[in-house]
């Protein structure tokens, strides 16, 4: 990989923990504001444990999929050597 290359990828990593803080933030402010609407007007049923379970469950995959480590060329080498002469 020349510097041209891994300068790329480094950007490309960079944009994409940028999108995850953006997207935890929105998370953070919108069910923060659910939470409120379902304190100021009735405690019986917690309903805002549904938005919260179901885009917190695609918040935590968007960041295994931000920061899991890249793919490293060694890992690239054994993957051909598995598959065996083309």
């Amino acid at each position: 990989m020349d510097e041209q290359d891994r300068r790329q990828a480094a950007i490309e990593r960079i944009k994409a923990k940028r999108d995850f803080g953006t997207h935890l933030v929105a998370y953070l402010v919108v069910n923060g504001f659910l939470i409120g609407v379902w304190y100021f007007t009735n405690t019986a049923y917690f309903w805002p444990i549904w938005p919260l379970l179901g885009w917190g469950i695609g918040l935590v995959l968007h960041g295994w999929e931000t920061f899991r480590s890249p793919i490293s060329e060694a890992a690239i080498e054994r993957e051909m050597r598995r598959q065996g002469p083309t």
